[in-house]
C-alpha cells in the first residue's frame, strides 16, 4: 500500500508496515511539549491518574513562554507548579526566564525535534516542526499528561492534501504570504484533520524560517499537521543541532491525496489577513486605506532571525509613525543576541520600537501589547479572531514582517516597496 510522508512516520512509530487514512493507532513519541499555561493542567491530570514517573526525562520539554516574566499572581503560580514538576522528575529540557524562548522557535533551534520524529505538544501550533519533516501536532493537556507518563499517544491517521510549490518568492514576500495565500484559497477548515504535505521544485527557494512559519500556520487551515519534504536545506539546518540519528520519510509516488494544490511562488504578493479570520485575505494591492494603532513583530510564526532582518531593513534610518506603537519580540535568547550583534537592536530602538524579552504575550492577548476598543494592529502572529489581542472591538491584521515594519513607519497598512 502506498503512503504519504505522515502515514509513513505514523506507521513507523506504531510498529506497523502500513497505515491508512482513518485508522486508529497507538504511536510512540519522541517529544512531549508543554508551556506555562498548558503544563499545569497536564500536571494535575498526571497526578490525578496516579502516575509517579515520566517515560523519558530527555523527551519532555517544558517551556515557560506565554506569560513570562510573570504578568500576575496566577501566571506566577502556574510557572511555580511547572518548575516544581520539572525539578521533581529532573526534566532535561526545562526552559525558564533567562534561558527560554517562544517554544516553537526554541525547540528546532535547540535540536530537540528532527526529521521523521513523532511529536505532540499541548499547544495548537506544535505543527511547526513539520518543517523539519517530522509528524508534529497539537493535543489537549490530558493527552500531554498521558504522553509524559507512557511515551505514547493515540491518533487517527489523517488523509492528506498535496501542496506543490514552484518558482521563487519575489522581494518582500515570505513564507507568511505562502501560508496566508493557501488559507485564503481553501479556508480555515479546508484541511480539517488532514495533513498538508509541501513539496515541489519551489522548496529550494524557501529557507527554514519560511518553512517553520508555513508549518506553524497549518492549523489555521484546520490541518492536523503540516509537513515538508526533507531536502538539503533541512539536513543543513539539523547539522550541528541534532545529535542523534533520524529518519527521512518520502511519500510514495502513487500516494493517495484528497486534493492537489499548486502554488507558483513567483506570482505571490505580500498578503494581509483582515479581521476576523486568517482566511479573509487580500493582497497588498487590494488593501486600501487602513490606519493602524499598533504593530507587533515576533511570535512563534515570525520571530526568527530572518523576520528580524526583514523588519530592520525597513526600519533602518526611519521612525515609527506618531501615535503608532511598534513592539518587536525576538523569539529566543539566541535570536535576541544575534539582533544585538548584527545591529538590529539599535535600528529598532532608534526607530522608536519597544523591544521585549522572548514571550508569546501580545499574540494571545495576554500582556505586552493589549489592544483597546476600536484599535487596529498589524501583527506577524498567526490568529486574528475577535478579541484575540484585546478588546472585542479591536482588529488584528496578519502580515509578514516587512509589511508590518512598513506599516509602522507610515501609520497605515503599507506595501514595503512604498517606503524603500
Amino acid at each position: 500500500m502506498s503512503m504519504t510522508m505522515t502515514q509513513k512516520i505514523l506507521a513507523d512509530h506504531a510498529g506497523l508496515k502500513e497505515v491508512k487514512a482513518g485508522q486508529l493507532i497507538e504511536a510512540r513519541l519522541d517529544m512531549v511539549l508543554g508551556n506555562d499555561i498548558t503544563s499545569p493542567v497536564a500536571i494535575n491530570e498526571f497526578e490525578k491518574a496516579g502516575f509517579n514517573s515520566v517515560f523519558d526525562k530527555s523527551k519532555i520539554s517544558l517551556v515557560m513562554d506565554h506569560f513570562t516574566p510573570n504578568k500576575d499572581i496566577k501566571a506566577a503560580q502556574q510557572c511555580k507548579q511547572t518548575r516544581t514538576f520539572a525539578r521533581k522528575f529532573d526534566i532535561d529540557n526545562f526552559y525558564d526566564v533567562g534561558n527560554m524562548g517562544v517554544e516553537h522557535a526554541l525547540l528546532p533551534e535547540m535540536g530537540l525535534v528532527a526529521a521523521g520524529e513523532c511529536i505532540i505538544g499541548a499547544d495548537s501550533h506544535t505543527c511547526t516542526y513539520g518543517a523539519l519533516g517530522a509528524f508534529s501536532t497539537g493535543v489537549g493537556s490530558t493527552d500531554m499528561a498521558a504522553g509524559m507518563a507512557t511515551g505514547k499517544a493515540w491518533f487517527k491517521v489523517p488523509a492528506a492534501i498535496k501542496v506543490e510549490l514552484s518558482g521563487k518568492l519575489p522581494q518582500y514576500v515570505s513564507g507568511k504570504d505562502v501560508i496566508l495565500h493557501l488559507i485564503g484559497e481553501i479556508g480555515v477548515d479546508g484541511a480539517l484533520y488532514k495533513s498538508l504535505e509541501f513539496m515541489g521544485d519551489g522548496l529550494s527557494s524557501l529557507s527554514m524560517d519560511d518553512r517553520l512559519c508555513i508549518s506553524n500556520m497549518a492549523i489555521e487551515a484546520g490541518a492536523k499537521n503540516g509537513i515538508f519534504m526533507v531536502d538539503e536545506t533541512t539536513v543543513e539546518y539539523m547539522k550541528g543541532r541534532v545529535n542523534r540519528e533520524y529518519k527521512i520519510f518520502k511519500p510514495d509516488e502513487d500516494a493517495e491525496y484528497d486534493r492537489v494544490i499548486k502554488i507558483d511562488l513567483a506570482a505571490l504578493r505580500p498578503t494581509v489577513a483582515f479581521p476576523h479570520l486568517p482566511e479573509n485575505t487580500k493582497t497588498i494591492d487590494q488593501v486600501g486605506e487602513v490606519k493602524i494603532d499598533q504593530v507587533v513583530i515576533g511570535s512563534c510564526t515570525n520571530g526568527r532571525l530572518e523576520d528580524m532582518k526583514a523588519a530592520a531593513d525597513i526600519l533602518k534610518g526611519r521612525k515609527v509613525a506618531q501615535d503608532v506603537r511598534c513592539i518587536v519580540i525576538p523569539a529566543t535568547q539566541h535570536i535576541y543576541k544575534e539582533c544585538i550583534r548584527l545591529g538590529y537592536m539599535d535600528i529598532f530602538i532608534d526607530a522608536g520600537c519597544a523591544v521585549s524579552t522572548p514571550t508569546c504575550g501580545p499574540c494571545l492577548g495576554g500582556y505586552m501589547g493589549i489592544l483597546a476598543e476600536h484599535e487596529r494592529c498589524v501583527a506577524t502572529t498567526n490568529r486574528n479572531f475577535i478579541g484575540r489581542m484585546g478588546h472585542n472591538l479591536s482588529e488584528v491584521y496578519l502580515a509578514n514582517p516587512a509589511v508590518a515594519a512598513a506599516s509602522a513607519v507610515t501609520g497605515k497598512i503599507t506595501d514595503p516597496q512604498e517606503v524603500m
